[in-house]
């Protein structure tokens, strides 16, 4: 059963735009007819739910622990889209996810034991931080408030930080100047001594202002990601650049590892399960990472508990883990689809040790959040077109700075 959800969302800012009201989801439901179900989630846009309905329909009668058949079912008429992620990939993403979810509970074991046993307890998060506007235009001001200057997000950091005992702290950048953007991450070391901290402006900036912003920030900063376009303009930047550089937008395939990684143009490769093809493809990825000397963390887009329990079986398992993992699981306020969410408490995830993914599916939850969905009328994420509505001159320029 493939199931459409959506759930509010706050007007967070990015280089693209701003988030629109309502982020969209798609829920998988795997039923063996047995009394086994497994789950999955992913991206929510209209061309891909219809790509994951059909890939739904091919799979009637596969047996879920052969996953090559699975591949096979799913493979389909994709072709590559323009941004060089793998289609294939991202479709057959949440039905690995629910066959390893089955799998688990038909052996009685969680997730983490498919993927080589469990190296952690605790999978650790950090906080991230966004510029925001208090409230959608019309709308009725959120939990959050308002941060558009430094005092701002150092008030959001301590919101999110006293909620969620997060033990280090990344801000979305490539909103405003980058000098007003050092001048944040500043002061939210001065305000956090002791937190690692990240900016990730969204390769909002040229190669010359990158290596600048470097410099500026080579005492106060964990790592600095995607600065600038592409792999060529990132390995000019790590060149000058005292902090590892991080990625999930140069390196999003196989092919991108060998060329990034000989050009040193990225320390940090965040992990996203949703596009590289799922829990075992991400094992996969860490390996090569650890070979080559290079970081790991785990990406992270709006989405429910669903995929932070796959993100908390994965980190559970991988020993390369080394840096802690993006969520925007505080930004949907406590809406889920599951019937007890995984808490973050002192900055971490406690991994389930129960079958299968550690999470189950609450009917009616999912029922209130398709209805919305039905509704909201929104149908593609497009966070450029919603902050041309505030401001029509707003262009998604990447450089911008």
């Amino acid at each position: 059963m493939v199931t459409p959800v959506a759930f509010p969302d706050p007007p967070l800012l990015n280089s693209a735009g701003v988030h629109e009201p309502w982020a969209l989801r798609t829920i998988v439901e795997l039923d063996c007819g047995d009394g086994l179900v497994g789950l999955g989630e992913t991206f929510g846009d209209a061309p891909h739910l219809d790509r994951v309905r059909r890939a739904a329909a091919a799979l009637v009668g596969t047996d879920p622990f052969d996953l090559a058949a699975v591949r096979r079912a799913v493979a389909g008429d994709h072709t590559p889209r323009a941004d060089g992620q793998d289609p294939v990939a991202r479709v057959f993403a949440p039905f690995e996810v629910a066959c390893l979810d089955v799998q688990a509970r038909a052996a009685g074991q969680p997730v983490h034991a498919l993927l080589g046993g469990k190296v952690r307890d605790r999978v650790a998060f950090c906080a991230y931080l966004f510029y925001k506007w208090a409230a959608h235009p019309g709308g009725d001001p959120d939990g959050f408030g308002a941060a558009l200057d430094p005092d701002g997000l150092v008030a959001q950091a301590r919101l999110l930080v006293d909620r969620h005992g997060f033990g280090s702290i990344k801000l979305k950048g490539g909103v405003f100047e980058p000098a007003a953007e050092v001048e944040a991450i500043q002061a939210l070391r001065a305000a956090f001594p002791d937190h690692p901290l990240r900016l990730d402006p969204n390769c909002a900036w040229t190669t010359g202002t990158s290596a600048k912003v470097a410099a500026a920030t080579a005492e106060l900063l964990e790592y600095l990601e995607d600065p600038t376009p592409g792999i060529e303009g990132m390995a000019e930047v790590a060149r000058a650049a005292r902090m590892p550089l991080a990625t999930n937008m140069c390196v999003v395939r196989t092919g991108h590892l060998r060329p990034a990684f000989t050009q040193g143009a990225v320390g940090v490769v965040l992990a996203d399960h949703h596009y590289w093809g799922g829990l075992r493809a991400c094992a996969d990825l860490a390996a090569v990472c650890r070979a080559w000397g290079v970081g790991v963390s785990m990406h992270s887009n709006s989405h429910l508990g669903i995929s932070l329990a796959a993100m908390a079986q994965l980190g559970a398992a991988l020993p390369e883990l080394t840096y802690a993992a993006d969520t925007h699981t505080p930004w949907q306020d406590g809406v889920d689809v599951v019937t007890e969410p995984l808490s973050i408490v002192d900055g971490a995830v406690t991994v389930p040790d129960t079958p299968g993914l550690g999470v189950t599916l609450d009917r009616d939850r999912l029922g209130r959040l398709h209805e919305q969905y039905e509704r909201c009328g929104i149908r593609v994420r497009d966070d450029t077109a919603y902050m041309r509505t505030v401001d029509p001159s707003f262009r998604k320029l990447r450089p911008r700075w």
